[in-house]
């Protein structure tokens, strides 16, 4: 099993990703973060691109999607918090939205 990382961990990593517009959520136990497209089509290849990583990491995001706007939430849920498979994935995000 991943195991969650420590308060500073957590906390350092979030510090580089803030300015990309994730936060925490959850009390901690989670890292959030909305993104917005251009269109829907946009929002959903970008939801493909993720989608396809996700799978090859076995490690799947929760989020919902309305027209433009993909929301997002990453937490290791069998390690009861943030891993470093959701900095992992967070930042895949952020640069498969930059190609969006």
């Amino acid at each position: 099993m991943t195991e969650i990382l420590s308060r500073a961990e957590r906390d350092e990593a979030l510090k580089q990703m803030t300015q990309s517009g994730w936060g925490e959520a959850r009390d901690g136990e989670a890292i959030a973060k909305t993104f917005r497209f251009a269109d829907f089509k946009d929002a959903f290849a970008f939801m493909s691109k993720v989608a396809l990583c996700a799978e090859e990491m076995n490690h799947h995001p929760e989020w919902t999607n309305v027209y433009n706007r993909v929301e997002v939430v990453l937490s290791t849920h069998d390690a009861g918090g943030v891993t470093a498979e959701d900095i992992k994935l967070a930042q895949f995000m952020d640069e498969a939205a930059t190609d969006a």
